[in-house]
C-alpha cells in the first residue's frame, strides 16, 4: 500500500463525512473529505495515490456520472461506491462503470475498512492478474446452466423474487441456487461475486453466461 495513499470520501452528508473520516483516521490512513463529486472534481486535479469512497446518490452529479467524469479525465483511483439496499442495482451498473466495490448501507466498521484497503492495493498490482482472472474463469465454468442463469439476474442487479419469476421457478429455489453460486465461486459477499464475474466478462467482452 503507497505510504501517500489518501482516502477521498465523497458524500453530501456531513455527518457521514465526519464519521468515516474518524474511522479511517482511527486505523491509520490519511483521508480528505469532499461534499461533492463537483468538489471533488475541482479540487483534486493530479492522480494521487489511493482510493475513492462515494455516496451513489448525491444531488448534482450522482455517483455514476461521477464516475464516468473520472474514466474520462484519466483517473487511476479505485472507486468503493456506499448504496442503500434499493440502489443494489445502481450499485452493480456502477461497478460496470468502473468502480471496484459496493457497500451495502448500514455497514460495519470492518467491512468498509477491508473494502478501503482492498481498493488501496489495487494500485499495487494489475486488476487482470492472469492467476486472478483463470481462478474466476475455472470458477465460473464449474457453474450448472441454472446456476449461470441465477449469477447473470444477480450481476443484472435483480433480486431474487424477479430472478425467480424470469427463470419461472420459487424465490426458495432461487435461494438454493444462489447459495450454490456463492460456494463455487468462493464469495464472500454479493459485491465479491459481481466483481469475478465482471473481470471475466471484461476480458471475454460477453456477459457471464
Amino acid at each position: 500500500m503507497p505510504n501517500d495513499a489518501v482516502v477521498h470520501v465523497v458524500d453530501d452528508d456531513v455527518a457521514v463525512r465526519k464519521s468515516l473520516a474518524f474511522l479511517l483516521a482511527s486505523d491509520g490512513l490519511a483521508v480528505r473529505l469532499h461534499e461533492s463529486a463537483t468538489a471533488f472534481l475541482d479540487e483534486v486535479k493530479d492522480v494521487e495515490a489511493g482510493c475513492i469512497v462515494t455516496d451513489v446518490r448525491m444531488p448534482g452529479i450522482d455517483g455514476m456520472e461521477f464516475l464516468r467524469r473520472l474514466k474520462a479525465r484519466g483517473s487511476i483511483l479505485p472507486v468503493i461506491v456506499m448504496t442503500g439496499h434499493a440502489d443494489v442495482p445502481m450499485a452493480v451498473e456502477a461497478m460496470k462503470e468502473g468502480a471496484v466495490d459496493f457497500i451495502e448501507k448500514p455497514f460495519k466498521d470492518e467491512v468498509f475498512l477491508a473494502a478501503v484497503r482492498s481498493a488501496l492495493l489495487r494500485q499495487d498490482r494489475n486488476l487482470h492478474q492472469t492467476p486472478e482472472l483463470l481462478q474466476a474463469q475455472a470458477r465460473l465454468d464449474s457453474l450448472s446452466e441454472r446456476e449461470r442463469q441465477v449469477l447473470d439476474g444477480l450481476v443484472a442487479g435483480k433480486a431474487n423474487k424477479v430472478i425467480a419469476f424470469d427463470l419461472g421457478i420459487s424465490p426458495r429455489t432461487v435461494e438454493i441456487y444462489r447459495a450454490n453460486v456463492m460456494s463455487k465461486m468462493q464469495a464472500r459477499s454479493l459485491s465479491e461475486l459481481v466483481r469475478m464475474a465482471l473481470l471475466v466478462e471484461g476480458v471475454n467482452g460477453t456477459g457471464a453466461s
